[in-house]
């Protein structure tokens, strides 16, 4: 890793002679042939991905804010955000340059972190001048495929030695991750190494892949299912207090002004579930919305925006549930929309899929025990290159009294790809 860092710094060095764009301060060169997308208040990133190689590498610029007051404190605020948020894992940055560029102190950090079962090299620069601070952000699971590429880009970056200025009363945007869209507005989905990444349901929803979250929308409803986090594993014993935490976590961040909030302390249903909603105004668009944040079983984490309580309440029959509320199901099956198409270039790889049940008995007259029936089953596919396939099946089931039975079965051969099958992610 560090020998790849010293090779960029190398390239770095190199002047790139090309058309350039402006972004805030930075002026810079676009890779050829990546995938732009643009907030115009938050940053400018270019993405690329080789599907059959199953790399991938993003490269992008985010807008200069408002400071720390040092550089290695600005690079410390940069880090947590920018890279342990999103990981979310606590690492701290291996600093491996730093530098002054037209009247701003640079250092450039690096770390892995793990990522969807593979490694993610993380590269991160940060100018800062006083009261002002910009960064330039690197992910990819092929450090050394994408050497060349992001020295070049890294060497095209220019920052201008004068600073922006920003009114005292102007708040600072968000330097975050992709911000969230309008209600009503579906942004593209992000590029993933898998073939399909958005998916229109007969029912009128429509799930695309973010970075944080899978977003749902329907008309001027917003639904996001948030992705497992860490913080997840923590055993809580109190109800009331899980569900402040994660509001805490995965809604206050993004928005201010909170009015009508309402929570449910507890509730006796069988497998209880978790449920908040309050009035609050969107910190990137200003507008108010309601927003609801459920979690019952595994359902995971979804957040439900709609421009106002009564919207929530039209589509969802929820209003103020109480401690011994149970028709939980409309909020339940918007966990279900995690779910996208699985390309012919996606299935190369280990499938599985298990199984267990088991049966009590009892005399319908005596109500005597009558033993019980068990059966547990475990299949695995490996589909390899060639449309060829393995297969593998291991069964065993037990009556009372009669022992236990096994069973396997395995084959091989060709396969051919005919349609498309949703997954969940």
């Amino acid at each position: 890793m560090k020998k790849i860092i010293s090779s960029l710094l190398l390239l770095t060095a190199l002047q790139v002679s090309a058309q350039k764009l402006v972004f805030d301060v930075f002026s810079y060169t676009a890779p050829a042939g990546w995938t732009k997308e643009e907030k115009k208040d938050v940053f400018v990133s270019f993405t690329t991905i080789n599907k059959q190689k199953g790399n991938w590498c993003r490269v992008a610029l985010y807008k200069s804010t408002a400071g720390q007051g040092n550089p290695q404190a600005d690079l410390q605020a940069e880090w947590q955000l920018l890279v342990e948020k999103i990981f979310q894992q606590q690492q701290s940055p291996q600093l491996a340059d730093s530098s002054e560029v037209s009247g701003w102190k640079t250092y450039l950090a690096f770390g892995i972190f793990p990522y969807e079962n593979q490694s993610t090299q993380v590269l991160l620069r940060t100018y800062s001048a006083p009261g002002r601070c910009a960064s330039l952000l690197v992910n990819t699971n092929d450090l050394p495929g994408f050497e060349t590429a992001i020295g070049e880009f890294m060497a095209s970056v220019e920052i201008s030695p004068d600073l922006p200025v920003s009114s005292p009363a102007q708040k600072e945007p968000a330097h975050t991750k992709p911000p969230v869209q309008p209600a009503g507005k579906s942004a593209e989905p992000i590029a993933t190494a898998f073939q399909f990444n958005k998916t229109d349901f007969d029912d009128g929803w429509t799930s695309v892949v973010k970075e944080d979250w899978v977003e749902v929308t329907k008309g001027n409803i917003r639904v996001l299912l948030h992705y497992p986090r860490a913080e997840e594993k923590e055993y809580i014993s109190q109800q009331d207090a899980e569900t402040r935490k994660f509001w805490n976590l995965l809604v206050a961040p993004r928005y201010s002004h909170l009015r009508n909030y309402e929570m449910l302390n507890y509730n006796t249903s069988f497998e209880p579930a978790h449920f908040a909603g309050g009035l609050l105004k969107d910190n990137r668009t200003g507008q108010d919305v309601w927003v609801t944040l459920f979690s019952k079983a595994k359902s995971g984490w979804i957040e439900i925006i709609t421009p106002d309580k009564q919207t929530f309440v039209n589509a969802f029959g929820i209003n103020n549930p109480d401690n011994f509320f149970t028709e939980w199901e409309p909020l339940q099956k918007l966990s279900g929309y995690n779910r996208f198409a699985v390309g012919e270039k996606d299935l190369p790889g280990k499938w599985s899929s298990d199984f267990t049940g088991a049966t009590s008995l009892y005399n319908v007259y005596t109500g005597v025990y009558a033993g019980s029936n068990i059966y547990s089953s475990s299949q695995r596919f490996e589909f390899l290159p060639g449309y060829k396939y393995n297969w593998a099946l291991s069964a065993a089931s037990s009556t009372s009294g009669a022992g236990t039975h096994f069973a396997n079965a395995k084959g091989s051969g060709t396969y051919k790809h005919i349609g498309l099958s949703l997954i969940h992610i």
